[in-house]
């Protein structure tokens, strides 16, 4: 297990990937399109690969975010080329993935508190121990915030769907709080929300309706969509914004295993403590040739140029010498199936 740093991820477009022999087969991959889905995590990031992809090969991706556990169901039952997730699949799941997984990393991104106080200018700053209360019930009136705020109920609104939003916030909510709030991709809050919705947009466009309310959802989108951001207390006491300078710090001596998958980030010592990673999955052993060049072309292109589009959309990059050794394995292990 090594541990690779931010540092060296800002070298990507400059070292060692330029040396590698990238070999885009697009006269037999244009007519291919690549189906993907799941998270909705780093949905506005693949919207993105997508549009430059098929602008530069002429191959389209196509992606839909239904959620992380939605994306391993597909790629489970075979509908889709490749998916999308922030949850590490368990055992059981991979044991059902039978043409196999590789697992890539995609970039690393933060959960944003998102609320609407109306009539309030002054931002919202929640310590460790109100966000756990606010998320199990304990504290129901804004006024407990702070003092200065209304009288208000605060109407907590929660993701529905099988998620890694979900299992990042409830898994740093059980580091904090001593183990007392159990960590789940479908938790079961323990008190009666105002809300249970599927996926971003959902959670969004319901906040925005509802005077006092209280969410989470993807920082990127919280930014496109205007929505107000609570600063959350960290390890080191900062009250921070979930911004990509403090998502960068929080991620930044982070560990990766020898599946790419990674080392719990629960409460990193500084910078935004809601943060969490990305991967698409993609199969070992795929139908024939042409699909395999056409995933290992994207996957490829993910990693080298597409990297370039992380920061502008609020995403860090994969370091240097993991996305070298994932396209290292993707060219020995991407194979036709027998």
């Amino acid at each position: 297990m090594k541990t690779f740093t931010i540092s060296n991820c800002q070298r990507i477009a400059a070292t060692t990937l330029t040396a590698i022999t990238i070999i885009f087969t697009t006269n037999t991959a244009s007519a291919q399109l690549l189906k993907g889905g799941g998270a909705a995590f780093s949905e506005p990031l693949y919207q993105r690969y997508s549009a430059e992809y098929e602008r530069e090969t002429g191959v389209k991706f196509q992606y839909t975010a239904i959620g992380s556990g939605g994306g391993i169901r597909l790629f489970i039952n075979k509908t889709v080329d490749l998916a999308g997730t922030t949850l590490i699949p368990t055992p059981i799941e991979k044991n059902q993935m039978q043409d196999g997984l590789l697992m890539v990393p995609t970039g690393g991104g933060s959960i944003a508190i998102i609320y609407n106080l109306e009539d309030v200018t002054a931002d919202v700053k929640l310590s460790r121990e109100q966000l756990a209360k606010i998320f199990t019930g304990q504290i129901a009136n804004w006024n407990q915030v702070d003092s200065s705020f209304p009288n208000k109920k605060i109407q907590v609104i929660v993701q529905s769907d099988s998620s890694g939003t979900n299992l990042t916030l409830t898994k740093y909510l059980r580091k904090i709080t001593g183990g007392k709030i159990e960590s789940s991709r479908e938790p079961n809050w323990g008190f009666q929300v105002f809300a249970s919705l599927p996926q971003d947009s959902a959670i969004a466009g319901e906040v925005r309706r509802i005077d006092g309310a209280i969410g989470y959802i993807q920082t990127s989108f919280a930014r496109q969509n205007n929505l107000p951001t609570a600063r959350i207390e960290n390890r080191s006491g900062r009250y921070v914004e979930p911004t990509l300078a403090e998502t960068e710090k929080a991620l930044v001596n982070i560990k990766f295993n020898d599946e790419f998958t990674t080392e719990d980030i629960d409460d990193p010592e500084d910078g935004y403590p809601l943060v969490s990673l990305s991967w698409l999955l993609f199969y070992n052993k795929y139908p024939n040739e042409t699909l395999v060049q056409s995933n290992k072309n994207l996957l490829i292109w993910i990693l080298t140029k597409g990297q370039g589009f992380n920061r502008e959309l609020g995403y860090t990059k994969i370091p240097e010498d993991v996305a070298k050794k994932v396209i290292e394995t993707a060219n020995n292990e991407l194979k036709v199936r027998p």
